[in-house]
């Protein structure tokens, strides 16, 4: 950012003890510590706004596109039309009317109802 080379640095740390002395130095770059790090702190807050608005800008673009998709959806398929709900076969019969037929079935080992019993000693039907 601010590109400072070794020998900057080094020319900033002569006129430092030159001008602040050596005995105030260290409270010097202590007080300057405490300066870059509330600098780096502000600038934080700084980008994390900015950041949130970018983000909030973003959204509102993005609802605004979904709203305009929606109402276009919605035109082209009105609401209210006729809806057919009619069975066509492909469903099962409803469980009352089932377990009537069931009952009405005979057993695969039972005779029909109306058929004559078995003699004696005959095999059951297959």
């Amino acid at each position: 950012m601010f590109d400072v080379g070794p020998t900057e640095l080094l020319l900033i740390v002569i006129v430092a003890v030159i001008v602040i002395g050596p005995k105030d130095l260290p409270l010097a770059l202590r007080t300057a510590g405490k300066w870059i790090g509330k600098m780096r702190k502000i600038s934080g807050h700084f980008r994390a706004g900015l950041d949130t608005m970018i983000r909030e800008a973003e959204m509102e673009e993005l609802e605004a596109k979904w709203k305009a998709q929606n109402e276009k959806i919605m035109r082209e398929h009105p609401a209210g039309g006729p809806v057919e709900m009619e069975p066509t076969g492909a469903y099962p019969p409803p469980p009352a009317a089932a377990a009537e037929a069931r009952a009405a079935e005979p057993l695969p080992n039972e005779p029909a109802p109306d058929a004559p019993p078995p003699a004696p000693g005959a095999a059951p039907p297959q």
